[in-house]
């Protein structure tokens, strides 16, 4: 049976079904992409490989091919289809134009049940969860695009099979993480352990002796999504092509080597191929702007005008590239129509969206302060200030005994303080270190002790510390904690209850969110949109001359200056060969050898329920590593020491932002009493 070089795989399908112009950069070097290492990165935060594994220990007797080469694999998965009954892990079935690795493939006599094993999680008890809720309800089955990725892999995979071994009678499941199961035993995680014994990628060590049996109730829920598939099946693509025409067309074009036809729109915002200034330089080229220039004749040049859809949180991007409206200078104020916040002071979200236009059509770099509006919010502010930030974790197989899959696993916070006199100290920190154990409850006690000496004002940046907090609470309620109904009780004071929640609260000392302060009465140009603190901080040490000269010195972790509990005699403004300032992250030394946090951040995507990372996925990444992976003590030091800078340089980004905004706003009071 001869292998072609080049066919569709799984991976590649699901790439073509998201667009099929993609196909043509896969395999090129030159292209750049920026989701190279997601899949890895995000299997290790998440847990996946442990899912796949714990597949496995669920389909005792499966038989694993694990020959890589294509040719080699098909006909040793041959051999074991042969028998009468037999399971077999990854697979490899061939059929034309067309490879694929199963996860899971139970056969016995004809009947074949195809299992696609995903870290995702679900209620089993929901109805219909895979479709559109909204056209469900008028009567069309259409699959919800959070699980289309999912739906059209496993369909993908369905025809494949079918195709190679038309006689079998397949019906075809998705394995998921069930939300609603509780782990009844502790350490499941460690008897599936990460190693990499050639520094390549991980492969997942189990424990000798790990059986079903003494991992105790299952985690994972398999669910038949014969109809879903179904509905793939019957839907059609590509100028009206069914499934297996359609899919038949995508092994064609990438085989041919030619591109499919762009077409271009909102979808491409987020598309891999789309890379920055910083590879562009190194020579790689971007597959985004070729896909554009093809479809809408635009110039290399054009490249540097912001198109519509960079607007901040902005939905009008579609109907307006439809009408031919590409860049954000193309746009008018009616196009956008910005109106004000009812009965609230700052700017609405509308609004924000003009005020970005309005910056990139004048050409104007300077930052919008509304001065008068943050200062009536500060005057409603407690000293000492408290500035805070949590790392987290969400995992597919509990640590602990009593529960579920992806609860929220608090691991580590940072805290600064500033006093009215203006003296700034980072005054506590928490990281749980130990392997297996569940901290949230410690992580609460040491957050209380941290934040209960005074009644100062308490901040964070987005709501993940709020969201935190409360799902914490939940978990204090379902325990048997000697001090929870303390611990209840206090949460409460400092946060506010979830749109979700039955029972309503906010606290006397309910957190200020600084994104929200950002958002309403602050935008700097050089931020693009964005409102992150790692994109806001660097645009306000860019403009404030104050803190380049407070902070060119090193007075940050000195007796006489700061109180640090990780830096001595540290400099947060540093400048490039060019004189531009340093981003202050990218001074932090790497919390992994091979990848700084920066780089982790900028690959990573922010891993919740919907498993996607953000800002905090270097450190989420890093407690993965610690918790999965085998791991000396001083290499597990190593990763510790450099999560509490990262940890610190978070709180202090907030303390920094403050500082600015004071400094301005007292400037402007100078500048009037002189007048």
């Amino acid at each position: 049976m001869a292998i072609k070089k080049r066919l569709l795989t799984k991976s590649k399908f699901k790439t073509g079904h998201e667009c099929p112009s993609k196909l043509f950069y896969l395999d090129k070097p030159e292209y750049g992409n920026t989701k190279m290492d997601n899949a890895f990165l995000e299997a290790l935060a998440e847990g996946g490989f442990q899912v796949g594994e714990l597949a496995k220990i669920y389909h005792p007797g499966g038989i694993e091919i694990t020959e890589r080469d294509p040719l080699k694999a098909v006909a040793e998965t041959v051999k074991h289809l042969s028998l009468e009954k037999v399971i077999l892990f990854e697979p490899a079935i061939q059929f034309e134009n067309f490879l694929v690795r199963i996860d899971v493939l139970v056969k016995s006599g004809n009947h074949v049940q195809l299992i696609e094993v995903k870290a995702k999680s679900i209620d089993p008890a929901e109805e219909e969860p895979f479709y559109n809720r909204s056209k469900l309800r008028r009567g069309v089955r259409e699959i919800n695009s959070k699980w289309e990725p999912y739906i059209g892999d496993i369909a993908f995979q369905n025809h494949v099979l079918q195709c190679a071994y038309p006689n079998f009678k397949i019906t075809s499941h998705l394995m998921l993480a069930d939300k609603s199961a509780t782990a009844s035993v502790d350490g499941i995680n460690q008897r599936f352990v990460l190693s990499s014994p050639d520094n390549s990628k991980y492969r997942v060590a189990v424990a000798a002796g790990t059986s079903e049996k003494n991992l105790g109730d299952r985690l994972l829920t398999k669910i038949c999504v014969d109809g879903e598939i179904e509905t793939i099946f019957n839907r059609t693509y590509l100028d009206g092509m069914p499934f297996k025409k359609y899919v038949e067309y995508l092994a064609k074009t990438y085989l041919s080597g030619k591109q499919h036809p762009p077409v271009v729109g909102q979808t491409c915002k987020n598309c891999e191929y789309r890379i920055d200034a910083k590879s562009k330089s190194k020579g790689q080229i971007s597959g985004f702007e070729k896909c554009w220039q093809t479809a809408m004749h635009l110039k290399p040049k054009d490249f540097s005008r912001p198109l519509v859809f960079d607007l901040w949180n902005f939905r009008k991007s579609a109907g307006l590239i439809g009408e031919g409206s590409i860049f954000v200078d193309q746009l008018t104020e009616e196009d956008i129509d910005p109106e004000p916040r009812e009965g609230e002071s700052g700017l609405s979200n509308s609004e924000r969206q003009w005020l970005q236009a309005e910056k990139i059509i004048k050409a104007d770099m300077k930052p919008f302060f509304d001065i008068q509006g943050l200062r009536s919010e500060m005057t409603t502010w407690n000293f000492p200030l408290h500035f805070i930030d949590f790392e987290t974790s969400m995992v597919a197989i509990p640590f602990h005994a009593g529960r579920r899959p992806y609860e929220q696993i608090a691991f580590q916070f940072s805290h600064h303080t500033v006093s009215k006199d203006g003296k700034i100290e980072h005054r506590t920190e928490y990281i749980n270190r130990q392997r297996g154990s569940f901290p949230n409850f410690d992580f609460v006690r040491a957050l209380k002790a941290a934040l209960s000496q005074d009644e100062g004002t308490i901040f964070r940046f987005a709501a993940h510390e709020n969201t935190v907090l409360c799902q914490i609470l939940e978990q204090l309620e379902r325990s048997n904690e000697k001090d929870r109904d303390a611990l209840i009780s206090w949460v409460r004071t400092i946060t506010k209850a979830p749109d979700r929640s039955v029972e309503k609260w906010e606290g006397h000392r309910n957190m200020v969110d600084m994104r929200e302060l950002v958002l309403r009465y602050y935008y700097h140009p050089f931020t693009e949109g964005s409102n992150s603190i790692k994109d806001v901080l660097p645009a306000i040490l860019r403009e404030s001359n104050y803190l380049q000269d407070r902070y060119s010195r090193p007075i940050y972790g000195s007796a006489e200056g700061i109180a640090s509990k990780n830096f001595n005699n540290w400099l947060w403004i540093k400048k490039d060969e060019a004189g531009n300032i340093l981003d202050p992250y990218s001074l932090l030394d790497p919390v992994f050898a091979d990848m700084s946090a920066t780089e982790l951040d900028g690959v990573l995507l922010m891993l919740d329920e919907d498993h996607r990372i953000a800002d905090g996925g270097a450190a989420m990444t890093a407690y993965a590593r610690m918790q999965f992976t085998e791991m000396s003590e001083a290499e597990c030091e190593s990763i510790c020491k450099a999560l509490l800078k990262y940890c610190e340089l978070d709180t202090f980004a907030m303390v920094m932002i403050y500082e600015y905004w004071k400094h301005e706003i007292e400037n402007v009071g100078r500048k009037k009493r002189v007048a």
